[in-house]
């Protein structure tokens, strides 16, 4: 769990943070954040949003954001009955989430994935966002996106989707 005594901020990774010592448990992750994630915010590809201590430039954890077209194909004929029948609808990518080991099981993915929401729902009062999308790399992370809700896609257990209304629904 998070320590309640200690402060946190979420923002867009920049030049000041220090990404050298990230090491999550996935290479792809910490290679990512380590050599991609600030290419991909100049090209507008992503965004990467960064957790770190107050008052420290330590990256404890973090996720990227971007836009992704949902082929309505994959989805459920029951999702499918309340919506238009465009073939593609709008939403947001949680493309990447990571925590570094020396904080996991401190419950900073659940405070990065709400921060994420957060993001998204804001995004949505302001563009058509029908959905948030992420690709969860393994059964643990499939997991752990499901305890929060997200709803696999009939083709792909490892895909997974989260209603913008049902995020309205949570009171972010």
């Amino acid at each position: 769990m998070i320590n309640p005594q200690a402060t946190f901020e979420i923002r867009k990774l920049d030049g000041n943070h220090q990404k050298a010592n990230f090491v999550s448990g996935s290479i792809q992750l910490d290679n990512y954040l380590k050599n991609q994630a600030g290419q991909d915010i100049k090209r507008n590809i992503s965004v990467t949003y960064a957790l770190t201590a107050t008052n420290s430039s330590d990256v404890l954890g973090y996720y990227t954001l971007s836009s992704i077209s949902i082929d309505v194909s994959e989805l459920s004929d029951e999702y499918m009955k309340k919506l238009p029948k465009y073939p593609m609808l709008p939403g947001i990518l949680i493309g990447r989430l990571a925590v570094d080991s020396h904080h996991q099981r401190k419950k900073i993915g659940a405070h990065l994935l709400i921060d994420a929401l957060k993001r998204s729902l804001l995004i949505s009062s302001q563009i058509g966002i029908n959905a948030v999308i992420v690709d969860a790399k393994d059964d643990n992370a499939t997991k752990f996106y499901q305890h929060y809700g997200f709803i696999p896609f009939p083709s792909n257990s490892h895909k997974l989707f989260l209603p913008i209304n049902t995020i309205w629904a949570l009171n972010l």
